[in-house]
């Protein structure tokens, strides 16, 4: 086991307190019965005598083997097992140890009741606690709707932790085992997380919101307006983010219907020779205009939970002359910018597919469109690509992904034996803290996997309370998700059940996790990335948690996946929690964040093609939710590097991400990578840090965000500052990166 000579020295010596003879099992506060382990008391100990600022390992070792020796039962609870380490605490040469130990169990014990306390969860919202106001780089939590957002949040995720979690995954998720995520909307209601909508059918059949019944749409215009008002209900209805797959495709024959009705001005007005010309360019202009107002009226929503809906839009695959027409107008419209200084456009994501045969190679028909995308790409860090081959073959078919990195596997609908993508959805997500795991492990791979199954239960009751939680919901909660078409299904007026879409492994739940590159490292020191053995021991971790998903997915009817899970704050909330139990440990918890999933670590300077092929083998596992992110300096002026990482990836990952430089300073004009600072970010040149003079987007999450003009919890910032002043390496020619 790699670790410093101190932690060395700890763990040798928890490992030489006594066997107990009598007391095997523990019966935790939740109602769970777990194995007894000494190496708890030992560590207990030493932090009350850290308190009292003593430090004595022999004594702390020959108090924990008084501690088990008084243990004669075969089970005990954990009021019992305290009573028994207070008791031989007092009798001993430290008396104040027992003082420390105590107040260390009370202000525990009273933490433990605020994080479920109404009262207390409000406090922290109106002292604006930056765990609270800050955890969603995405949200202002200075307007009122957003306030509004957060004190109904704040109260729905104490009274769920009091009232409606079982016991045992409160529990975990106060301590840092789990994280139950969404926990100020679900599960004090029963609300799903994030979608693909179905808008073809919307579009097609008409939907109804509040009293309004709407019609199919006569022109791309309305089409677009039409989806901006279903994107802003449907966020409202849900917490999760939300995406319209293959949207060139979608609104081709809405804007057909704009060129039949140009072709017949121009047979009424225009000259014969000139008439075609006249509708294809009026319809061009159509499209441009409809697609700007979309990318406008998305930026400029508010959702009912105070943020900008989390919306994605896929487009790539149509080689039509409208559908090619669509991505043009999609890509343009984003290099252009948005707003009076033309600033970087947050939302939509936009994922681009490529194919091979559509727009991958120079003989491909829409090749000429990948290089606009390279462009936007470079320009303004989207669209992200989503390989088609390598997402078939890990999905089974193609589709975006529901929000930022949510993926559904194929399913086919046992009622007619068509494959359905749109209208399906995902119920929540449970994460589990990995590098907490291997810390606790003490080095032993054995112990290691025994706590890992033992947390997992905790994790798969966590996940099947949410699905059913979600099936406590009524059709009338929900309109537009479940009577008006967008999961998918319409029934009538009076069929108030929910389950049918989500039964049937229609629905995804997913396994989350946090931190191979920290699990790994407890075993195998800080450089194991190419350790093969160490490698071999990460993918164990995911190949298990898959396996996990089989096995329930034969108890329940829905679709349990892993997912390399979207965390904001969660990087930082594990790892702090760590830090506060384990102490500092070098490249573990002395970071101040956890790397997200299966990530290379930020602060290693590598290329993007020894990214790619790190990461490459884990979405095999994790098929529930990925994406793979390359560093690269300013790319504007070398499109082809870009393209040469591009191509690289195709057969080897499905989704890959662009982050490079597109800060920009209106003050002097820079345009590049600001510096990151401890309170934010500033120009390089003009020390510009007026979050209304410059741009500064950087990606949060898969979503990008403005950390100048909404800060970020400080783990998170932390991990941002590392990735940009430990870029993945420098990008040469072209030339060079493709040999």
């Amino acid at each position: 086991m790699y670790r410093t000579e101190e932690s060395a020295v700890a763990t040798t010596k928890a490992r030489q307190v006594s066997t107990p003879e009598g007391c095997n099992q523990v019966i935790k506060r939740d109602g769970r019965t777990v194995e007894f382990d000494p190496a708890k008391i030992f560590r207990a100990i030493g932090k009350a005598m850290n308190a009292q600022g003593l430090e004595d390992v022999e004594f702390q070792r020959r108090a924990t083997d008084a501690v088990v020796a008084s243990l004669e039962e075969t089970e005990l609870d954990i009021p019992a097992i305290q009573e028994r380490v207070e008791n031989v605490l007092m009798k001993s040469e430290y008396p104040e140890v027992a003082r420390a130990y105590i107040e260390y169990r009370h202000d525990r014990d009273q933490a433990r009741e605020r994080s479920m306390d109404v009262e207390a969860a409000l406090d922290k919202l109106m002292r604006r606690d930056k765990n609270v106001v800050n955890e969603n780089a995405n949200k202002d939590s200075t307007v009122f709707n957003t306030q509004r957002d957060l004190t109904a949040g704040s109260v729905a995720r104490a009274y769920a932790l009091k009232n409606m979690l079982p016991a045992d995954v409160a529990n975990a998720h106060l301590k840092g085992d789990i994280h139950f995520h969404d926990l100020d909307y679900n599960p004090f209601q029963p609300m799903t997380n994030c979608c693909l909508i179905d808008i073809p059918g919307m579009l097609r059949e008409g939907f109804q919101i509040g009293n309004a019944r709407v019609e199919s749409p006569r022109s791309i215009n309305t089409a677009t307006a039409q989806i901006a008002q279903i994107i802003a209900n449907v966020a409202s209805s849900q917490y999760g983010g939300c995406s319209v797959d293959r949207i060139d495709e979608v609104l081709a024959p809405y804007a057909q219907i704009n060129f039949e009705k140009h072709m017949a001005d121009a047979n009424r007005w225009v000259a014969e020779e000139n008439r075609r010309d006249y509708a294809v360019e009026k319809t061009c202009k159509d499209i441009y205009d409809a697609m700007q107002s979309l990318e406008y009226e998305i930026n400029t929503l508010y959702s009912s939970n105070g943020q900008t809906p989390f919306v994605t839009l896929g487009f790539g695959m149509g080689t039509k002359p409208l559908e090619r027409e669509i991505q043009k107008a999609i890509l343009q419209i984003r290099i252009e910018g948005i707003g009076k200084d033309k600033h970087t456009a947050i939302f939509p994501k936009l994922v681009f597919g490529l194919r091979r045969g559509v727009n991958l190679n120079p003989e491909d028909p829409n090749y000429d469109v990948k290089q606009l995308a390279l462009e936007c790409s470079a320009k303004r860090m989207y669209p992200d690509v989503l390989n088609y081959d390598k997402l078939v073959e890990l999905e089974g078919d193609y589709k975006a992904p529901m929000g930022c990195r949510s993926f559904l596997p194929k399913w086919v609908d046992p009622a007619t034996g068509e494959a359905v993508n749109a209208g399906r959805m995902n119920l929540g997500v449970i994460t589990l803290n990995v590098p907490r795991i291997a810390i606790e492990s003490g080095g032993s791979k054995e112990k290691f996997w025994r706590i890992f199954a033992e947390r997992m239960e905790v994790v798969k009751k966590a996940l099947v309370f949410r699905a059913q939680r979600c099936e406590e919901a009524v059709a009338d909660n929900a309109p537009i998700l479940y009577r008006y078409g967008a999961f998918g299904i319409r029934d009538g007026e009076d069929d108030q059940d929910v389950t049918k879409f989500f039964r049937n492994q229609r629905a995804t739940l997913s396994i989350g996790y946090i931190g191979l590159y920290e699990a790994a490292t407890v075993f195998y020191g800080p450089n194991w990335e190419h350790n093969k053995e160490a490698k071999e021991f990460t993918l164990d971790i995911v190949r298990y948690l898959k396996n996990k998903a089989n096995d329930w997915r034969t108890e329940y009817p829905y679709w349990f996946s892993v997912y390399s899970t979207p965390a904001e704050s969660l990087t930082n909330r594990f790892c702090s929690m760590d830090k506060a139990k384990f102490g500092s440990i070098p490249n573990i918890t002395d970071k101040d964040y956890y790397t997200n999933s299966f990530h290379y670590d930020v602060r290693k300077k590598i290329t993007p093609f020894e990214k790619i092929d790190f990461e490459a083998p884990y979405p095999k596992y994790a098929s529930g939710g990925f994406i793979h992110y390359c560093e690269y300096p300013k790319l504007t002026h070398n499109l082809k590097a870009l393209e040469a990482v591009w191509d690289y990836a195709y057969d080897r990952v499905a989704y890959l991400g662009t982050n490079t430089p597109i800060d920009r300073c209106y003050e002097c004009g820079y345009n590049g990578e600001f510096e990151a600072t401890e309170e934010g970010f500033k120009c390089p040149e003009c020390g510009n840090d007026d979050p209304d003079r410059c741009d500064v987007v950087k990606r949060t999450c898969g979503y990008l965000g403005n950390p100048q003009k909404r800060p970020m919890v400080h783990g998170r910032h932390e991990e941002i500052i590392h990735r940009v002043k430990h870029m993945d390496g420098p990008i040469g020619e072209a030339q060079e990166l493709q040999e």
